[in-house]
């Protein structure tokens, strides 16, 4: 990985995005299983429908660690300062997900120069299910 340098980036800059597989029914079977978040609203479809869902969705955390691999494929784990997330839609069993981050601010704080980032996850249609934000050192 080639350093992103705090001189080479500026407000406005998108982070290259990336766009997961459609979310399966294996993808979260799997995710339980690797979070242990077992959650049966999650896997079980007769268990969604009862709890007025049209079907099973996505564990939040999951759209989370998309964010994660966003982020760690731009700049080395180390450099993440802070990640804040919030949840705002459902993520519905066949998603096709967008995940991008966008610079929206340079700052030095605490002897390091670092930038803000602007966060997202969005479904097929536009719909934003989550939303965030992200504090990285550069060098």
């Amino acid at each position: 990985m080639t350093p992103i340098r705090f001189d080479s980036v500026q407000p406005g800059d998108a982070l290259p995005g990336i766009d997961p597989p459609p979310l399966s029914r294996l993808t979260l079977a799997l995710y339980c299983g690797a979070s242990g978040d077992h959650n049966p609203i999650h896997v079980d479809s007769d268990f969604a429908r009862a709890a007025g869902q049209p079907d099973v969705f996505a564990h939040g955390m999951l759209s989370m660690a998309y964010l994660g691999r966003l982020l760690t494929g731009w700049v080395p784990q180390e450099a993440l300062r802070t990640l804040r997330v919030r949840f705002v839609a459902l993520t519905p069993i066949g998603a096709r997900l967008a995940c991008r981050g966008t610079i929206t601010e340079k700052f030095e704080a605490e002897g390091e120069r670092r930038v803000r980032l602007a966060l997202s996850v969005a479904d097929q249609n536009g719909q934003t299910t989550l939303q965030g934000e992200a504090v990285v050192a550069l060098p």
